[in-house]
C-alpha cells in the first residue's frame, strides 16, 4: 500500500501508520469477492421509481425546548433539529453516488427536503468518505448557502478540501469530544466499517458513528456499521447511559458473506437498538438507492419480524422514507 493521501498522524489501536482498521474486525473484502458478488445471480431487481408516500417537507427553522425533530431526506441524510439547533447527517442531493454523473446508483426518489427549503444549516455530520455518505458537490451548495460548521472523521477533512477549501472543518478521531455551542457537544465514537473514495486509497480515512450531547437528549447516529459482535453499541451504552434517539442503518446487507463486516441487517439493527439503550430508532439507508442485493422493501419487512420477535413496538424504530417528519417523544431520565 502506498503512503496515505489523506492522513499522517501516531499509530493507534485503529491506525496503523498508514491505514485505519477496525480493532479485531472484519477488512473489506477484495476484488475477487466482489466479483463472486456481482455475479451470484441473486439480486432482486428495483423499480425506477419508488415514491415516497410523504411530501417534500418544509422543516421549521428551529425547534427548542426539549423537542427534537428529524426529518429523513432520503439514504443517510436526516435533517436532525434540537436544541436550536440545525444538524444534517451525510447529505447527499446528487441523483447519483458515484465519483461520476453518468453511472453508478442512482437515487429512486426525490430529496425529501429540497435544497431550497431547508433551514439555515448550523453543523454538517459526515461519518465518512463513500459516495453514499460525502457527496462533495452537495457540501459545496451548503457551504455556499449557508458556511456551516462540518464535523468529520481523520483524513476526510483532505477530501472535503478539495472542493470546498474555506470550509471550517472540525475533525476527530474516535473518542473525541468538541463543544459547539453553550451546552451542546459532539462526541466521536467507533463503529465498525471502512473506506475509500477509489482503488488507491483504501481505508486511509476514518469512518465513525457520532453522538450529540444536548440539554433535550441525546442523538446516537451511525452513518454505516457491521454489527460487530455488538461491541460499539455496548460502549456507547456504557459511555452515554443511553439514547433519546438512535439514526440506525439497517438496510443495504444482502449478500451476508460479503456484507457482514460493513452492514448491518434488520435484526442486528434491532439488537443495537436495545444494546445501546435507544428509547426511540429513525432507521435509514434503505430504499433510496440500490446498492446490494435485496429487495427495495424487503429491508422494512425484515425489520417488522425482527421487531414483533422481540415484542417490540413499530413506532419505536420506524424505517424513514423521504419527507417523513419524526417528533421524538421526549424521554424521563
Amino acid at each position: 500500500m502506498a503512503g496515505n493521501t489523506y492522513y499522517s498522524g501516531p499509530v493507534s489501536d485503529h491506525f496503523d501508520g498508514t491505514a485505519f482498521f477496525n480493532p479485531g474486525g472484519i477488512e473489506p473484502r477484495g476484488g475477487f469477492d466482489l466479483l463472486r458478488w456481482k455475479f451470484n445471480g441473486l439480486n432482486v431487481a428495483w423499480p425506477e421509481s419508488f415514491p415516497s408516500p410523504f411530501a417534500q417537507a418544509m422543516p421549521e427553522t428551529r425547534v427548542s425546548g426539549d423537542r427534537l425533530v428529524v426529518t429523513m431526506v432520503g439514504h443517510a441524510a436526516m435533517l436532525v433539529q434540537i436544541a436550536g439547533l440545525n444538524i444534517l447527517t451525510d447529505p447527499v442531493w446528487s441523483e447519483r453516488t458515484s465519483p461520476v454523473s453518468f453511472a453508478g446508483p442512482k437515487r429512486v426518489n426525490p430529496p425529501g427536503i429540497r435544497m431550497g427549503d431547508l433551514p439555515p444549516i448550523d453543523v454538517v455530520i459526515v461519518t465518512h468518505n463513500h459516495y453514499d455518505h460525502l457527496d462533495l458537490e452537495t457540501l459545496r451548495v451548503l457551504q455556499s448557502r449557508d458556511k456551516p460548521h462540518f464535523v468529520t472523521p481523520l483524513g476526510n477533512d483532505a477530501i472535503i478540501r478539495s472542493k470546498v477549501p474555506d470550509a471550517k472543518i472540525t475533525v476527530m478521531d474516535w473518542g473525541g469530544r468538541e463543544t459547539i455551542s453553550p451546552g451542546i457537544a459532539l462526541h466521536c465514537e467507533p463503529c465498525h466499517h471502512w473506506s475509500a473514495r477509489g482503488m488507491g486509497d483504501r481505508r486511509m480515512a476514518l469512518w465513525a458513528a457520532f453522538v450529540i450531547e444536548t440539554p433535550a437528549g441525546k442523538v446516537y447516529h451511525i452513518g454505516d456499521t457491521g454489527f460487530h459482535q455488538g461491541i460499539n453499541y455496548r460502549a456507547a451504552k456504557e459511555k452515554h447511559g443511553g439514547f433519546r434517539l438512535a439514526n440506525l442503518p439497517f438496510g443495504a446487507y444482502e449478500p451476508r458473506w460479503f456484507m457482514a463486516g460493513q452492514h448491518q441487517n434488520p435484526e442486528e439493527a434491532v439488537d443495537g437498538m436495545l444494546l445501546c439503550d435507544a428509547a426511540f430508532v429513525a432507521g435509514h439507508h434503505w430504499g433510496t438507492f440500490k446498492l446490494t442485493d435485496e429487495g427495495i422493501e424487503q429491508p422494512v419487512e425484515a425489520l417488522r419480524a425482527a421487531l414483533d420477535k422481540r415484542g417490540i413496538d413499530h413506532e419505536r424504530f420506524r424505517p424513514m422514507r423521504p419527507g417523513e417528519v419524526f417528533e421524538v417523544p421526549a424521554i424521563s431520565v
